[in-house]
This record gives structure tokens, sequence and C-alpha cells, in this order.
């Protein structure tokens, strides 16, 4: 058995959920590879519980560069600059709630693990986020209401990585750039290229829930 079926065959917990809540998706339709930065008609498609491969690039962000983020966005408002993009290039991509450790020496890779965090430490920036351009953030675990509401208000997702396989994860980051918030270390903003990135839809642009879905 492959890693990607042993990841999505585990069992259903309050940080990551299984390969259970996605039998209603035909084994041979998954996994769906997707470019990134992910085209909102293609996000249009898919559907929670879907399994997706990632590559290209995005971005790398949590609790401490989020509160960040946000302050330079009211800066940028209270200076009159209303109605601009993003910054770092955020408008349109995907956000990776990770904080990387450094490359194992001799590893020949950016980091040495890279997993993903609990992505209802986000809730507070996400809508607003979401909001100003974000089409996907990553992370394990449910969402709030209000993540719900602008997953379907902006025709975005939320996308879970598989918990406790950081290692591996890593071994599907190619590059790494810091783009702001040195100083935050692990939490700094990063943009990284990312090839085959196990992932799979945990909210979709019609707020269909594989969390809700589990419990029901």
């Amino acid at each position: 058995m492959s890693y990607d079926e042993r990841a999505f065959d585990e069992h259903p917990s309050s940080e990551h959920l299984s390969g259970e809540t996605m039998q209603a998706h035909p084994k041979e339709d998954l996994p769906r590879k997707l470019a990134l930065p992910l085209d909102r008609e293609v996000l249009a498609t898919l559907r929670a519980g879907d399994m997706c491969l990632l590559s290209g690039e995005l971005f790398t962000l949590r609790d401490a560069g989020h509160v960040r983020l946000l302050e330079e966005v009211a800066a940028c408002a209270e200076a009159g600059d209303r109605g601009v993009d993003l910054p770092y290039g955020l408008s349109g991509q995907t956000i990776f709630y990770a904080g990387p450790t450094p490359e194992r020496t001799g590893a020949q890779r950016p980091f040495g693990a890279i997993g993903p965090t609990t992505a209802s430490r986000m809730d507070f920036a996400a809508s607003e986020l979401y909001d100003m351009g974000i089409v996907a953030t990553i992370g394990k675990g449910a969402r709030s209401a209000g993540v719900h509401d602008a997953c379907v208000r902006n025709g975005a997702v939320y996308l879970v990585a598989i918990g406790g396989a950081a290692a591996y994860l890593a071994k599907c980051v190619i590059s790494s750039e810091v783009m702001a918030y040195d100083d935050l270390g692990t939490e700094a903003l990063r943009r990284v290229h990312v090839v085959d990135l196990p992932v799979f839809v945990g909210i979709d642009v019609l707020g269909n829930d594989v969390y809700s879905q589990a419990l029901s």
C-alpha cells in the first residue's frame, strides 16, 4: 500500500479525517492533480472529500504571521489604500498553515519537516483573507462557521493535510524563499514550491464539510 493510500485510510480524529469520509468518491477518480495557484473555475469543480495532489507555489504562514499580515492590511486601510491587493503577491494564492523545521544535514531539501497546524487557530484571520483574495488554505481539523461562509462567498476552499506525516510532506517541497517576517523564525511568510503535496478537500465552494459529514 502506498503512502497516499495509507494516509487516507486512517481513522477519524479531532485533528484529521480518513478515507472513510470519502467513500462516496470513486477511487479511480482520485487523486486529482492540481496546479498552483489554483484557478477558481477548478475550485468550483472540487467537492468535500476529494483527494488532490498539489504542484506549484504556495505560501506558509501561522499564528504570529497572520497577526502581522492583518496589521499590515489595517495600516494600509488607515492610510487610505483601500481596494489594494494583499501584500507579497498573496492575492489568488494558497496559504499552508505550517511552521517548517530546518533541513536535516545532507538531506538536500529546504525543510526537515513540514506538517499542518490546527487550522482553527487561524480562524480569526481566515475570513478577511478569503475576502481579500486568498483562494485556499491548508491545515488540519474543523473550521468555524465564519470560514464556511467565507468559502461559499468567495468560491474558495479549505484543504486538509494529514497530521503526523511532516517528514514525508517535506519531501514534496523543492524550494523555499522567505518573503516577510523573517524575525518570526519558522512562522515567517515563505513562498515554497511543492510537487504532489497530498491533501483532501475539507470545505468546498458549496460549503460542504467533511467534518460535519463525518458526524452526521
